[in-house]
């Protein structure tokens, strides 16, 4: 029922933040799902890699971080870092706002039970990001 935007380590606001919910609840309703509880934590490239190492023991940069704590409902905390979707926004020729919504998804569709690891579930993946990324066109164009 709650869907939530905050920042850590760096000052960060969403843009459109009231439609990008509407967008995200969307998602979740287009997939058969209940939310109970997101938060969307907006952070630094060294506050997601220490997460990264001291969580997954994974010792590389990411976007995404993602934490699941339901399998019945949609409920987790999505870790974005601003400044990765920012760097991949420039080498993918896109937008920082359209990067950044992708990666939003992208987490949101992970606590949904997507995954990513192999090339099949990776090819699904990106098929979702972008049928919802669509969805997501028209709601930014209402004023």
């Amino acid at each position: 029922m709650e869907l939530t935007f905050h920042s850590e380590e760096i000052n960060f606001e969403l843009e459109n933040a009231s439609k990008v919910e509407a967008w995200l609840k969307k998602v979740i309703k287009s997939e058969n799902w209940i939310l109970a509880s997101v938060s969307y934590i907006f952070c630094s490239d060294a506050y997601l890699y220490k997460m990264n190492v001291e969580h997954l023991q994974h010792d590389t940069y990411t976007d995404v971080i993602t934490f699941q704590y339901n399998e019945e409902f949609v409920e987790g905390d999505i870790f974005i870092s601003v400044e990765r979707t920012n760097d991949n926004a420039k080498s993918f020729g896109v937008t920082s706002s359209q990067e950044l919504h992708r990666v939003m998804v992208h987490g949101l569709l992970h606590l949904m039970g997507y995954k990513d690891k192999a090339p099949a579930d990776k090819k699904l993946m990106t098929e979702k990001e972008n049928e919802y990324l669509e969805l997501l066109k028209p709601i930014l164009a209402i004023s």
